[in-house]
């Protein structure tokens, strides 16, 4: 008879304990431990079949032997995609994906698995019926006769259908509905997602098939179930976006076939998500006429160059205190450059409101646009618009400085793609750069007066 084992584990990041505690000692939650049972029993079968080909790599081989391969990757039809998996997918490799509810993670593979026609796929849904698949599958409008969809939760009835179809790719919707034999916990427990995903990944390294996972998130927006979970997975996607608006963000975080600085955007539509290519068009609005408080900034998100509109008001304020408001911008940061106005400028914000948003609902973290957001608050205090088809890149100082920023060459390549026609770089950032071979017009400023005087 098998061996039954009780514990507390918490539902927030997967801490184990032996009894109930009121708070996690790892990551601090109150009142989040639960107890589950465990039945520690011999996991054979789980992949039975598959462990003969994975015999000769429980050999130890000195390292100078080893001979390195190269590493083959499946091009998803998604453009994309393959820019955020580093190219596209590995052989054997484990993709975890998460997001909020309703931002269009199962659509997102559907459609890859709809479009990728000459791959054998294999979906599994263990949320939806499948009628409900059909009907989102319909709605994509793309049908491929080498889709195979199985609704199940149960991993034993999952591997055997993997026999019978012999899948090239296989999708989990998602993680957090999938149940083991081997584990007596409820279907998303700590225990139930730790040893199914542990199923899968040694599915995975022993076929060689790629295995996408969607999980869901907890409200305050770490990938539910325990941290071991991002640990087992090669590789983990974050699906962001704001449901005020129709664009989507796929980010990674972790890469092992990859960097982890990549970055894609995605537009919901009708039919499903349309990949944008280029999403600084749409990140920037079409004025007719020039307005204050509008600059344009360049910034860098991940390896990808991206126009950006930072839009700036500020107002006589009414009450005692000034408002500090900011979206998609650090506040802190903004509180900063208004003090190095104040200080270096003897510009007076202490009795204004200010307003800063980023257009697009983006969040940027990126330093280099703070020169931007200095020419937007300083258009609105003069109330008085910038030149049209300008760009501004660079970092400001305590001292009232621009600093240089990484990656100019990208940037200035973007604007110039974009057809701007003036793009204003730091002066450190000069040096060496080959402005003849671009059609912008290139300035470089060194402090913040230089740009008042410049412009106001």
């Amino acid at each position: 008879m098998a061996k039954i084992k009780s514990a507390f584990f918490c539902q927030q990041c997967g801490y184990e304990s032996p009894k109930w505690t009121g708070k996690c000692p790892s990551c601090g939650a109150w009142n989040s431990f639960v107890e589950e049972v465990i039945q520690r029993d011999d996991k054979k079968n789980v992949t039975a079949g598959w462990e003969d080909e994975t015999k000769d790599q429980s050999k130890a081989h000195k390292l100078e032997e080893l001979v390195i391969t190269k590493e083959i990757r499946l091009s998803t039809p998604d453009s994309e995609l393959n820019r955020v998996l580093g190219g596209g997918m590995v052989p054997g490799s484990v993709i975890l994906i998460a997001g909020e509810p309703g931002i269009g993670k199962s659509t997102l593979f559907l459609q890859c698995a709809l479009q990728w026609k000459n791959i054998t796929t294999l979906y599994i849904s263990g949320e939806e019926s499948a009628q409900q698949v059909k009907l989102r599958a319909d709605r994509v409008g793309t049908s491929n006769p080498n889709l195979y969809l199985l609704t199940a939760t149960n991993t034993n009835t999952l591997f055997q259908e993997v026999k019978k179809v012999k899948p090239q790719l296989l999708i989990i919707d998602s993680i957090q509905t999938l149940e083991s034999p081997y584990v007596e916990s409820p279907a998303g427990s700590v225990s139930q997602v730790r040893e199914c995903a542990a199923e899968l990944q040694r599915f995975a390294k022993a076929t060689n098939i790629p295995v996408c996972i969607i999980g869901h998130i907890t409200k305050d927006g770490s990938i539910a179930g325990p941290k071991i979970l991002e640990h087992m997975v090669d590789t983990v996607l974050q699906f962001e976006g704001d449901r005020h608006y129709a664009y989507r963000i796929l980010r990674t975080i972790k890469n092992r076939f990859g960097s982890t600085s990549e970055l894609g955007i995605y537009e919901m539509v009708t039919n499903g998500m349309r990949p944008v290519s280029n999403p600084s068009e749409i990140l920037l609005s079409q004025h007719d006429e020039p307005l204050s408080g509008i600059a344009i900034a360049s910034t860098m998100e991940g390896a990808r160059p991206l126009m950006i509109e930072v839009q700036a008001l500020v107002t006589q304020a009414v009450y005692g205190t000034p408002q500090r408001t900011v979206s998609g911008l650090d506040l802190r940061r903004l509180q900063l450059l208004l003090a190095v106005l104040e200080k270096r400028g003897g510009f007076h914000f202490g009795t204004r409101d200010v307003f800063v948003n980023i257009a697009g609902g983006l969040k940027i973290e990126d330093p280099s646009i703070e020169l931007a957001v200095v020419c937007a608050l300083l258009s609105s205090y003069e109330d008085k618009a910038l030149p049209n088809n300008i760009c501004l890149v660079g970092e400001i100082g305590l001292s009232g400085e621009i600093r240089a920023v990484n990656r100019i060459d990208q940037r200035i390549a973007e604007a110039d793609k974009l057809g701007m026609d003036v793009i204003l770089i730091p002066k450190a950032n000069a040096k060496g750069l080959d402005t003849k071979s671009y059609k912008i017009e290139i300035k470089t400023v060194n402090k913040v007066e230089d740009v008042y005087r410049m412009f106001f």
